[in-house]
């Protein structure tokens, strides 16, 4: 089997690669086009790469499309939504070694966040100045704001890639920890002078001899375009045969287009399009004031023309001013315009023109790839092979007894995936379904039963092959009442149940809700409050995107309601209470509960008062563990133990095996074929 030179360079490291992104192909920016390169290089050195992303387009292999919403006002953006469950999952079941989260949404938050539970090495992308276009956007009060969220996503991360020296700094002088540079490539068999086409030049009806200006990018006002628009008036003072053509889309086109139209907007253009619309101009305009590099000045360079830019970022280190292109000071209009009218005497073949391409002629991306590639694993190295954890299933944690309570099957919210990973990971003598695991309320009301509630059912019916299973009405499957007791093959429904643990001590299991005076005495409240529930869920699921944005953790309303308010929290003090005199009652130690989604461990009056929690917003249950011990178990913390105990030393052969493993992988399929399946378009 051959593999190519730089793979081989690689073999005894090869890693599995994953991107966190809200950009990428056929999406035409800065951030997707750098993004496809390290992809492509990567794969080329036999990595397995994955990419996560929101673009719309038919996902290929190696790739999965999460769920996102356009930018109010701008549609061409799409922001990615919050995913650290689904993330959770999917890197508990398949381990990278490293994964690169790209932009700072609520996608890329999560992300990070994830990536950090599992302890997998993570790295940031500053690709953008969010806090600068505050300013375009006539938003300059929550500059200071952005600058804090996106600090504070960074600090999540092992390390941060900025793409100038420029950008580095000014990071670290705002308390930004560890970033890297990583500069920026240009494919110069791509864009290249001799990809001029006359026949295009014709079309713009444009002379041989008629100077063409040419500006590429995203039509939006942190671009800065109406300069370049004002600078292009200036030139045709003194050369009015000059033209001017604009590619690219977004937000102001329509504004610009209407108030010149003697400018040829091209629209978007791509690959070989792009190419000869560059090296068909003769003047590369670039305005921009908020870039953190500015790939867009090398693909004009490569392509032979004299480029007129501010003096930061890719300006600073690859234009000699003058001698390779013109640039100005940054903020000063006059002197950007008054360069451009500089910049348009310069003919093909030019000394400027030669010196501009020749500067980035051997400028391509495999030293870039290079350095993300060493930083990615230098962040890795020390850590566990996460190549040996990923080809293991983690470890099923062992428990005596598993009690699970409120699950409300048939809702919206009710969190199916992360309570049936907590059953199939874990191993157990008995469990006990402690109420309203299905919700009748709110299927009565009409809601959706989803595949996944049927998968849940199914988990059950094949634990109960093999395991005791016990399962206690709750007040929403009240239906149940007129049928207890009854057993269903293995498992008996039943109202209330004794339970023996290891130790000899009695508990009593019940649901609960025979101790709240709305569910017993007001039913018809208590539906109504049903729906108010469900309600708050939603306005929380709206709330917590915007804390997300801000940066700040997930807030529970129902929680807090609960904390806060005065008759809440005697409610639930009563409830305890009463709970705990019932037990002492049937001659138990200890009573087990759940019906107020409040999660609890606790010694009430010589009584061990626990409550399940829910799989709604807790996300918990409580486990007694193989010592007779008991304690309530959130999912976050499960996914960590599983993970942990996953780990092992890796062996000699282990290793062997692994690069054996990846080298057929690399050489078959470096497009991580076997993720296929795990698409799941939005």
């Amino acid at each position: 089997m051959m593999l190519p030179f730089s793979t081989c360079n690689y073999l005894n490291r090869l890693m599995r690669i994953e991107f966190v992104t809200d950009t990428y192909a056929p999406d035409v920016n800065g951030v997707a086009m750098t993004l496809g390169r390290l992809v492509e290089g990567l794969r080329e050195r036999g990595h397995l790469v994955h990419v996560l992303h929101t673009a719309e387009r038919r996902t290929e292999s190696g790739e999965t499309t999460l769920p996102s919403l356009p930018l109010p006002g701008y549609k061409e953006v799409r922001v990615g939504l919050p995913g650290y469950l689904k993330l959770m999952r999917r890197w508990q079941k398949k381990r990278p070694d490293a994964v690169y989260v790209a932009t700072e949404s609520l996608l890329g938050m999560s992300a990070i966040r994830a990536a950090s539970m599992l302890r997998i090495p993570v790295a940031a992308g500053f690709h953008t100045n969010f806090d600068q276009y505050m300013e375009r956007y006539r938003l300059r009060r929550l500059k200071p704001a952005a600058m804090r969220y996106l600090k504070k996503v960074h600090s999540r991360a092992d390390c941060t890639f900025a793409p100038s020296r420029e950008v580095v700094e000014k990071l670290k002088s705002e308390g930004f920890r560890t970033v890297h540079l990583l500069g920026r490539g240009v494919d110069t068999k791509l864009y290249h002078p001799d990809k001029r086409v006359e026949t295009l030049r014709a079309e713009w009806k444009a002379q041989p001899e008629d100077p063409v200006i040419i500006m590429v990018g995203r039509l939006a006002p942190e671009k800065n375009m109406e300069l370049g628009v004002r600078a292009y008036r200036e030139i045709l003072k003194t050369h009015p045969e000059a033209k001017c053509v604009v590619v690219g889309d977004g937000p102001v086109r329509e504004s610009l287009s209407a108030d010149n139209p003697d400018i040829i907007f091209a629209g978007v253009r791509r690959d070989e399009e792009l190419a000869a619309h560059y090296a068909s101009a003769d003047v590369l305009l670039f305005p921009s004031e908020t870039e953190t590099f500015g790939n867009v000045l090398l693909e004009g360079m490569a392509s032979g023309l004299a480029t007129v830019s501010y003096d930061y970022a890719a300006a600073r280190r690859y234009v000699e001013h003058g001698v390779s292109g013109y640039k100005s000071e940054q903020g000063d209009e006059n002197d950007f315009i008054a360069q451009a009218k500089k910049a348009v005497t310069e003919r093909p073949g030019s000394t400027l023109r030669s010196a501009a391409f020749a500067k980035v002629a051997e400028l391509g991306w495999d030293q870039v790839v290079d350095t993300f590639e060493k930083q990615l694993d230098q962040m890795s190295q020390g850590r566990v092979n996460m190549r040996t954890v990923g080809k293991k299933k983690p470890r099923k944690l062992e428990f005596k007894t598993l009690f699970i309570s409120d699950v409300h099957l048939g809702t919206k919210d009710s969190k199916v995936k992360e309570v049936i990973d907590l059953l199939k990971h874990s191993k157990y003598e008995k469990l006990v379904l402690n109420g309203d695991i299905i919700d009748g309320w709110a299927l009565k009301r009409g809601s959706e039963w989803k595949k996944k509630h049927t998968k849940f059912v199914r988990t059950v019916l094949k634990i109960m092959e093999k395991k005791e299973v016990i399962y206690l009405r709750g007040n929403h499957d009240d239906i149940l009442d007129r049928f207890l007791p009854i057993q269903f093959g293995p498992m008996k429904i039943v109202k209330e149940h004794i339970h023996e643990g290891i130790n000899g001590r009695k508990y009593l299991v019940v649901h609960g809700d025979g101790f709240d005076t709305v569910s017993t005495d007001h039913k018809w409240l208590a539906a109504a409050g049903a729906v108010g529930y469900d309600a708050l869920l939603r306005v929380n699921r709206l709330y917590n995107h915007y804390r997300a944005w801000r940066g700040q953790e997930y807030f529970s309303m129902s929680k807090a309601v609960k904390a806060k308010v005065k008759h809440a929290v005697s409610f639930v003090d009563r409830y305890q209470e009463q709970l705990q005199m019932l037990a002492k009652r049937k001659g138990c130690e200890g009573i087990i509960c759940g019906h107020i989604h409040t999660p609890a461990d606790e010694m009430l009056d010589g009584v061990h008062y626990l409550n399940s929690g829910d799989w709604v917003e807790s996300l918990s249950a409580v486990v007694e563990h193989l010592d007779g011990t008991f304690e309530v178990l959130y999912y976050e913390e499960f996914l960590q133990r599983i993970h942990d105990s996953s780990i092992e030393p890796e062996t000699e052969e282990e290793r062997e095996a692994d690069a054996l493993m990846l080298r057929a992988q690399a050489e078959i399929d470096p497009e991580d074929e076997p993720l296929k399946h795990e698409h799941a378009v939005a």
